[in-house]
């Protein structure tokens, strides 16, 4: 197994320019927001294909779902074949599924392309790892800390976009202006990606024997390397928490007696803004030696914002506070772990990426369906309670696991 993990010698490459790191910024942002259109849809979803408002949170459970199949068959492929190509082809397709939850005239049809959806939209990763892979070593925390803010804004740009579209034109519209975006960054991106110098792929009976070891390799990784595990377990309750207020938080907000329209409910996205901003000095931090320390402040933050978030009902400003602390704390236990994990071994960055992400991707769905699950039956205050015991789970985790610094004696 650990041979195999070490088999696969990554490209040299061009060094990674500003220019360039923004555009992967841009694109990777663009590409995840598909996975957060739904978010303020739900109640008007619920009501158009006749979707229970009990299982209306599968809309981003299958969304979550295929993301997490995507993180385990698509993103490794960037460690066997041309990064660039693979992100082309990612993203057409990507396109075309859009294209079709646009134009879905049922429910079952609707959830599907959602799955494809999301399976794809983990081009997201692919240009992640493709970042930190082409980023110097001093640097590389940086680097993805910048990548990580323009998903993040993506994320929440995604909330606010798809609530004001979705109030001038309707829900269908929310997903066939994404299609024709990711045309255009598609564009963009064939023309400004650094091309692999790769040699030519082997006979065609290798690469699906070589693929079965790069899956393989992936699990051998997370078998030997404790960091690998311990933050993919970050990432899963800290996710869990992350989904469990953005996939429920619509209904509340829909309901009487606040009835706030699509475009207000997306706009409350915005009250995370903060969760970007600390993208990029969490990743500064972490190139200073203190990941660990900032994991463990980031974790007591998101403890803390269960407080203001459980009386949203009475206070759309105490929403706001929450969304803020939440967003921050859950972008720097993010950027940290990546920048962690990638420095393990950056020769595995699409199969280290792709199996961390699995774990976000679980983390995600599980917040979605338990949250709107919960709602359903006990309403907003015990989706708080929900999403303060993922939380507590996170601090606890990183309390067990953290070193603590030895006592220097006389």
């Amino acid at each position: 197994m650990v041979a195999t993990c070490n088999q696969i010698t990554p490209p040299t490459r061009p060094a990674l320019s500003r220019r360039t790191t923004l555009l992967f910024a841009v694109a990777s942002g663009a590409a995840v927001s598909n996975v957060y259109l739904a978010q303020p849809l739900l109640a008007t979803l619920s009501h158009d294909l006749g979707i229970g408002a009990a299982t209306v949170g599968a809309v981003v459970t299958l969304t979550q779902v295929g993301y997490g199949l995507g993180l385990f068959f698509l993103v490794p492929l960037g460690d066997l074949v041309d990064r660039r190509r693979l992100v082309v082809a990612q993203l057409l397709l990507l396109a075309a599924t859009l294209a079709a939850v646009g134009t879905a005239a049922t429910a079952p049809i609707l959830l599907t392309a959602l799955a494809a959806t999301g399976f794809l939209a983990v081009v997201t990763q692919s240009l992640m790892a493709f970042a930190a892979s082409l980023a110097e070593p001093v640097r590389r925390g940086r680097v993805v800390g910048a990548v990580t803010s323009g998903i993040v804004t993506g994320i929440l740009l995604a909330r606010t976009a798809s609530g004001a579209l979705a109030d001038l034109a309707g829900w269908r519209a929310v997903y066939l202006c994404s299609a024709a975006l990711t045309l255009v960054l598609t564009v963009a991106l064939h023309h400004a990606l650094p091309r692999s110098t790769q040699p030519d792929p082997p006979a065609p009976a290798a690469p699906r024997l070589a693929y079965r070891a790069l899956l393989r390799s992936t699990l051998a990784l997370f078998a030997e390397e404790r960091v690998f595990r311990i933050r993919a377990l970050f990432a899963l309750l800290v996710f869990a928490a992350f989904g469990t207020l953005w996939s429920c938080v619509a209904l509340p907000l829909s309901e009487p007696p606040l009835s706030l329209s699509h475009t207000a409910i997306g706009a409350f996205g915005l009250a995370g803004a903060a969760g970007a901003l600390a993208a990029a000095p969490a990743g500064r931090l972490h190139d200073r030696g203190l990941g660990a320390r900032t994991t463990g402040v980031a974790l007591a933050l998101l403890v803390v914002s269960w407080l203001p978030l459980a009386l949203t009902r009475q206070s759309l400003w105490a929403l706001a506070i929450g969304a803020v602390l939440l967003d921050l704390a859950v972008q720097a236990v993010h950027v940290t772990n990546q920048s962690m994990i990638f420095a393990l071994r950056p020769d595995a960055g699409g199969r280290l990426m792709g199996g961390y992400m699995v774990f976000y991707s679980i983390g995600s769905a599980v917040g979605a369906l338990a949250s709107t699950a919960v709602y359903a039956r006990a309403g907003w205050g015990a989706v708080c309670v929900l999403g303060a015991v993922f939380s507590v789970l996170g601090l606890l985790l990183w309390a067990v696991t953290t070193p603590r610094p030895r006592r220097v004696t006389a």
